[in-house]
């Protein structure tokens, strides 16, 4: 067994994911992402079932494991309990550990979401917030998102949320307690590391 199938076979996410693909296309059938780009997960369950150590490299190296958004459409049509989503999930894990994610557009990308999601999290504890997309930089968001910046003590009231508030609600503050609890599961399981080699 080559060096990256052992890498796939130790992630449990992968034991529970893929079972055996008998290569339906029932998968393929209900995802969004292959609508819209040349992505097959039921392709990607049968390259990596072959266990060949050139073709999952090339894999890895590729576009095609960055089309996937993650919505796990795939998972509860599958007649044997697959998951190419989350062997998807594997497959990226194992492309930033290597290095090979650098090969591919989308895969570079992981290095902003590193500075920003990630970031977000440990600093914030959410993914996104509104204090942190700045209407400078996202014009894309349009004259909208700007008056919703400037106004957003008064709109999250009105819609129930809890702008920098304690206790319960949307926006709130997350306590230190809980954040310090953040920053420990990515210690405990890795993402410190994971993020060091991506940003490296």
């Amino acid at each position: 067994m080559g060096e990256l199938v052992e890498r796939l076979r130790k992630d449990l996410r992968y034991e529970e994911a893929l079972h055996a693909c008998m290569n339906c296309g029932m998968c393929t059938a209900v995802c969004p992402a292959a609508e819209f780009y040349d992505y097959d997960p039921r392709r990607i369950c049968d390259m990596v079932q072959r266990n060949d150590e050139a073709t999952l490299e090339n894999l890895l190296r590729s576009e095609t494991i960055w089309y996937c958004g993650q919505c796990m459409s795939c998972k509860p049509r599958c007649p044997r309990g697959n998951a190419p989503g989350e062997v998807i999930n594997v497959l990226r894990k194992v492309s930033q550990e290597t290095g090979y994610f650098r090969d591919s557009e989308m895969g570079r990308q992981q290095t902003q979401l590193m500075n920003t999601i990630e970031q977000n999290i440990l600093d914030i504890g959410y993914c996104v917030h509104p204090d942190r997309v700045d209407p400078a930089y996202h014009v894309e968001q349009g004259p909208v998102w700007r008056w919703y910046v400037d106004n957003i003590e008064e709109v999250s009231r009105k819609l129930g949320a809890n702008y920098h508030g304690n206790g319960p609600g949307a926006l709130r503050t997350i306590p230190h307690e809980d954040m310090a609890e953040v920053h420990k599961i990515f210690e405990v399981t890795g993402g410190f590391e994971l993020r060091d080699k991506v940003k490296s």
